[in-house]
């Protein structure tokens, strides 16, 4: 039906009759000429309708925004001083001699350019919200994502391969979601959580190179930037050890920054240690860009008298760590203080001590605090060496369970750094590497794994998986990006026997094991290789690399906090005829 796309205009095409179709982007009458914004998927053209040209004035006097239209006519330079350089076809525009409404629209429920339409209104007329420049530049840059990742990997010799969607629960993680059998009655398939088993019995299969654009499905209780059901990069390698598929991995994280941003990631990235990201920024994940750090002080605090300290610098398990904001003391006030003290409480710290920091020289006297009369002299000046204070500064202090100090500290500093600009840089990658294995819930009272069941410990760390669980580290690491998990993967267990004891440690017994892994440990017998993969979360890189700030915002159809979808207005109720089939009767709700 065209010619030509509206954004491909060009000086080049002077005086070529083309046709074009589009949505009228605008329609503005300047003096009895009307001009029509006429946009498609690569951008605008002006169309220009001249009263000499009564059918095609008739008709464009006629349009409307959002009206789908068929121009004809002939490209002509734009007047000198109408000419928009923010447009690749901002030098010419389209004298229509022709135009043809293919449809006509209702007025809109929204203006795509307004910035304070809900995202309620948004996702209810979604198809509309997608029309929009911004909702158009997302989903295209998740589609040049995807499509390096594929020329990227299929160069690297690996083969893309579905797994099933329809599979059996197997609940050691989020909740799965459940599908009812109508043809094997009161059994369930569940979806995906991830491809986990699946990719690796591919390895067992001799695939040796795995990759899949996976959709996946976890029931879990949502939070701000969660899905019911997102995409994920899934990658599966045989006989490679960590640092073959990290290195894999970078290179093509680099190249999606240098092909589809210019931004130039610096190669190869930096590695740390778990536990040296929790003891300096109180997370796994952490922020670099942010130059603010934690530093132990337990060992001064042992012997005084303040319990708020002395209590958890005692205790196993225990910490009391220092945060020191350069110039905070200056920089904020006493409200601020305040509002950052309840900012912690969410994560479970009793409150937020602290210490202004006003003349450094003159000894505690310089300083001003409610605690400094609970402390030592001694105490207090090796506090304010080891963590470097200056005049001006504040340094605050977190003293609790290491789980909670890390919690708050950790997001303290966060919010600190964003609230008072001190993030540096746009893009700062690093890899987290050697995990715990498994991490003790005092809930279920028993070990549970950090990233899951079927990652390899250490070698050297085999033989403390019955003796001391807890201090076994596993061959796991994940990406970070601005203090966000791209994505993680890790070595995966090959050996049966070593699979058994971690099921055993997980308290997964013999019976149990079989029941839900039985296929996996089956496999295991004959002749598995050593492997081990990554999965990226692509909804979340997509976001940051668009500038978004949810992942909402680059997937096409994506449901509400409440995993709901407004547009269709799912989920739904089903007819009791459906039920039947499934042999399902539903319980009244109390």
């Amino acid at each position: 039906m065209r010619t030509h796309y509206c954004g491909d205009l060009n000086s080049s095409h002077i005086d070529q009759t083309v046709t074009l179709c589009g949505w009228v982007n605008t329609n503005r009458d300047h003096g009895g000429v009307i001009f029509i914004d006429l946009r498609d998927k690569t951008g605008i053209a002006q169309v220009v309708a001249d009263p000499d040209e009564k059918q095609a004035f008739t008709v464009a006097d006629a349009a409307r925004n959002e009206y789908v239209l068929k121009v004809t006519g002939r490209i002509r330079q734009r007047p000198e001083g109408t000419i928009n350089t923010e447009l690749p076809s901002g030098h010419v525009e389209l004298y229509a001699t022709e135009i043809e409404v293919l449809n006509s629209s209702e007025p809109i429920p929204f203006q795509f350019d307004e910035d304070d339409v809900g995202e309620a209104v948004r996702l209810k007329y979604r198809y509309l919200d997608l029309r929009s420049e911004k909702m158009q530049r997302n989903i295209r840059l998740r589609h040049q994502i995807i499509q390096l990742i594929r020329e990227y990997l299929n160069v690297n010799g690996f083969v893309d391969i579905e797994t099933p969607i329809l599979t059996r629960s197997t609940p050691e993680g989020a909740r799965d979601y459940l599908v009812p059998s109508r043809t094997h009655p009161g059994q369930f398939f569940a979806l995906p959580q991830s491809p986990q088993l699946f990719k690796q019995l591919l390895m067992v299969s001799g695939f040796e190179r795995y990759y899949q654009i996976a959709r996946c499905f976890r029931d879990e209780d949502l939070r701000a930037d969660r899905q019911p059901e997102f995409t994920q990069l899934d990658i599966e390698m045989s006989f490679i050890e960590e640092q073959h598929i990290m290195t894999l991995v970078e290179e093509l994280f680099a190249k999606l920054f240098q092909d589809l941003l210019g931004v130039n990631i610096e190669l190869p990235l930096q590695q740390m240690t778990y536990a040296e990201a929790m003891r300096r920024f109180g997370s796994d994940r952490p922020d670099l860009r942010i130059p603010l750090e934690l530093v132990d002080v337990d060992d001064l605090l042992k012997d005084v008298e303040f319990k708020v300290f002395s209590g958890p610098a005692n205790q196993s398990g225990g910490r009391v760590a220092a945060l020191r904001l350069p110039q905070g003391g200056k920089t904020l006030t006493r409200q601020q203080i305040d509002q950052y003290t309840e900012y912690v409480k969410q994560f479970g710290a009793k409150g937020l001590a602290y210490i202004k920091v006003n003349q450094l020289e003159n000894g505690t006297e310089g300083l001003q605090s409610p605690i400094l009369k609970f402390l030592p002299d001694d105490v207090i000046q090796e506090i304010m060496r080891r963590t470097n204070a200056e005049n001006g500064d504040l340094v605050f202090f977190g003293a609790d369970s290491a789980t909670i100090v890390n919690d708050a500290l950790g997001h303290l500093r966060v919010k600190l750094g964003q609230d008072l600009s001190l993030v540096n840089g746009d893009w700062q990658a690093l890899w987290v590497i050697d995990f715990p294995l498994v991490e003790y819930d005092p809930i279920a009272k028993r070990w549970i794994a950090l990233h899951h069941p079927f990652t390899s410990p250490k070698t050297e760390h085999l033989d403390q998986l019955e003796a001391d669980p807890g201090k076994v580290l596993s061959r796991a690491y994940d990406l970070v990006l601005n203090g966000t998990e791209i994505g993680g993967g890790s070595i995966r267990i090959h050996d049966q026997a070593v699979q058994r004891k971690v099921f055993d440690m997980l308290d997964i017994n013999e019976a149990e094991a079989e029941e839900k892994f039985g296929f996996l440990l089956s496999a295991l017998k004959y002749g598995a290789p050593p492997h081990g993969g990554i999965a990226w979360g692509l909804d979340r890189l997509a976001a940051m690399m668009s500038g978004s700030d949810s992942i909402r915002d680059v997937i096409a159809f994506p449901k509400t906090q409440k995993a709901s979808c407004l547009m269709t207005e799912s989920p739904n109720q089903v007819s009791d005829t459906q039920l039947k089939e499934l042999n399902i009767r539903l319980r009244k709700q109390s």
